[in-house]
């Protein structure tokens, strides 16, 4: 279907818009008078711009206060109407739409309402103009969806028909399936955004928080599909108020808000006996584990310290390229010395995810939108194919292990067979011979077997930029096929933070976004990696006696703890010793620790028992408070 937006859902002048929307792949376009009035082209060189760009005027937006009030004030509104159905044929734009009145002469008079809206149809009609009257979740009177179409259907004027909202019509928790007795051709236009479930009042809400469809929690699939089903066949447009978008670059916001509408198409699909035209992206393919967390660093000695006392060693050296894969059981971290790192030194830049068909996952985030990234590679390197997350993160999508090789398929020359990655490094010697039994090349206690062991990563964390933070939330979703969790708020001694974590079903593959209070952390934003291993006291003390140094926690939060859930004074005393965390719901425990940070990064390791499928929450405002003090990457 074809798709548009308002351009009050996106920064900067009205030119950079109508770029930004062109550019995104958007059919169309909502114009806000505001807009409009702030720019300094004529209606014509409008047109023309939006011609140029290959978009229609979908809708002109928008006019206010203009039914059910007195006569006299009523033909003030007909001039006012007038002079804007002229503007509109010069802009060629053919709908304007009309929200019901807030004003305080407005009276409760259905019949008047349909008498004055049929009056300027057809007014609106001598102009080449039709009349989209929509209800107001806030209208003085008239604040449903299903009011405003009986306004409409009793002024039975052919150039008058209502403009379907979500916000509007879910806000206030209406029915949406009484939209499918309304004819299909009296649905002029649909307006969607999503939004964050929120107690709160309707008009504050709709200005702040709306959001693009799959970023907050409407059922807009099934709002959709009842449109669709009462035979409506115009434009997908979006009408999102965002005090973040509304400061966020415009270009990428733009894309965000098409992905989010693909998305939404893919979604509604299976609901409806056909398709009526909806988008069809490639099927998703899930990512079936982690195959490594890359890091860049400008200084190689801190971070391969880190890694040797956690118990990794260096395995391999790429071919080609300065980046070592350092692993310990099914955990790899590739340590790249090659770009130049901006801000914070060492930063976890990309990261590897197992995928059974790695060129389809790659086609499905292509037409999602995702920035496909060039690799330089040699004829011998295996064909990974890249693409970049919302916040830089490059992700690869590497063949799982166990995939068919080429000559086992027959593969088509034009499109190579995944490969193992792996394959691109040449193993090197070990540091030393151990000196004896339990001990490594260093006389360090030998690490990456046994109780205490890594076995594999848990999950990743990522800080979000402040504005991308429900895009990224999507694209994981949408992209990677990645189920999403709820969003979380963790209090941090500077402000809120909000998390969302994002997995597999099988939970092998796990990532938590997350995003700070505000802009001014940005350019040190924390990332970190969750080690899993199935005794995380063992491994604590195992990091220590290499020389790592664990996050020191205050004594005040394993006081409460002993409260809260009784545990006995020798685990206690571990959890004090190593700075380990509690936690405990309905599925199982969960246990883990933190590694001071080095640049922007930190590790976790954490233990797992009982089903337990959290990250550990309730402890994040600790945590927080902790590497605040510390004055490493908590941020």
């Amino acid at each position: 279907m074809r798709t548009s937006i308002a351009t009050v859902s996106l920064s900067g002048s009205l030119t950079e818009k109508l770029t930004a929307v062109a550019r995104a792949g958007f059919d169309g376009v909502e114009i806000f008078e505001n807009d409009l009035l702030a720019s300094p082209l004529t209606p014509e060189e409008i047109r023309a711009r939006t011609t140029d760009l290959g978009l229609s005027i979908d809708l002109y937006q928008p006019m206010r206060d203009i039914e059910a009030v007195p006569e006299a004030e009523f033909a003030r509104g007909l001039r006012r109407a007038r002079h804007k159905f002229e503007l509109m044929r010069r802009l060629g734009a053919g709908t304007v739409l009309v929200c019901s009145s807030v004003s305080p002469l407005a009276v409760d008079d259905d019949a008047l309402a349909a008498e004055q809206l049929s009056r300027l149809a057809g007014l609106a009609e001598d102009f080449g103009v039709k009349v989209a009257y929509e209800a107001l979740a806030w209208g003085r009177h008239v604040n449903t969806y299903d009011r405003a179409w009986g306004i409409v259907e009793a002024a039975g004027h052919p150039a008058l028909g209502t403009c379907l909202d979500s916000f509007h019509i879910l806000a206030r928790g209406s029915d949406p399936k009484g939209i499918e007795d309304i004819p299909g051709d009296k649905i002029f236009f649909l307006q969607l955004a999503d939004a964050p479930l929120m107690a709160m009042d309707v008009l504050q809400w709709s200005r702040h928080y709306r959001c693009f469809p799959g970023q907050g929690g409407f059922d807009l699939a099934g709002l959709l599909a009842h449109v669709l089903r009462a035979g409506y066949r115009g434009p997908l447009s979006l009408e999102v108020f965002n005090d973040v978008f509304r400061q966020a670059e415009a270009g990428p916001t733009a894309v965000d808000a098409r992905r989010s509408l693909l998305v939404l198409q893919e979604a509604t699909r299976p609901l409806l006996p056909e398709a009526a035209g909806l988008a069809a992206p490639p099927a998703p393919v899930v990512p079936t584990g982690v195959a490594f967390a890359e890091l860049v660093t400008p200084d190689v000695v801190p971070v391969t310290g880190l890694l040797g006392a956690l118990g990794f060693r260096r395995g391999a050296r790429h071919r080609g390229k300065p980046v070592d894969l350092w692993q310990q059981g099914e955990a790899r971290v590739l340590v790249n010395t090659g770009p130049a790192v901006r801000h914070g030194g060492t930063a976890l830049a990309a990261i590897g995810l197992e995928s059974p068909d790695p060129a389809a996952a790659a086609l499905r985030a292509e037409s999602l939108l995702a920035p496909v990234l060039p690799r330089r590679r040699a004829l011998t390197d295996a064909p990974l194919d890249a693409v970049a997350a919302p916040d830089g993160t490059e992700l690869f999508f590497c063949a799982a292990p166990g995939l068919p090789a080429p000559a086992e398929e027959g593969g088509d020359p034009g499109h190579p067979e995944p490969r193992d990655w792996t394959g691109d490094f040449e193993p090197v010697p070990p540091a030393g011979p151990p000196e004896r039994a339990g001990q490594d090349g260093a006389g360090r206690p030998e690490q990456g077997s046994g109780a205490g062991s890594v076995t594999r990563i848990d999950h990743l964390a990522l800080t979000q930029p402040w504005h991308q933070f429900d895009e990224a939330a999507l694209f994981h979703r949408g992209v990677l096929g990645l189920s999403g969790g709820e969003s979380v708020d963790v209090a941090d001694p500077y402000g809120l933070h909000r998390s969302r974590a994002v997995t597999n079903a099988e939970g092998s593959v796990r990532i938590a976004l997350g995003v700070g209070p505000g802009p001014s952390d940005d350019g040190a934003r924390a990332q970190h990696i969750a080690l899993a291993t199935d005794d995380v006291i063992e491994a604590a003390r195992r990091f220590r006696a290499a020389g790592g140094r664990l996050l020191a926690i205050s004594a005040n939060y394993y006081d409460d703890l002993a409260a809260r859930y009784g545990l006995g004074d020798e685990e206690l005393a571990a959890y004090r010793a190593f700075g380990i965390l509690y936690d405990r719901d309905g599925g199982g425990e969960f246990r883990h620790c933190y590694t001071e940070s080095v640049g922007r990064v930190f590790f976790e390791l954490v233990q797992r028992d009982g089903g337990y499928q959290g990250y550990g929450a309730p402890n994040a405002p600790v945590r927080l408070a902790a590497q605040r003090a510390a004055g490493g990457a908590g941020r």
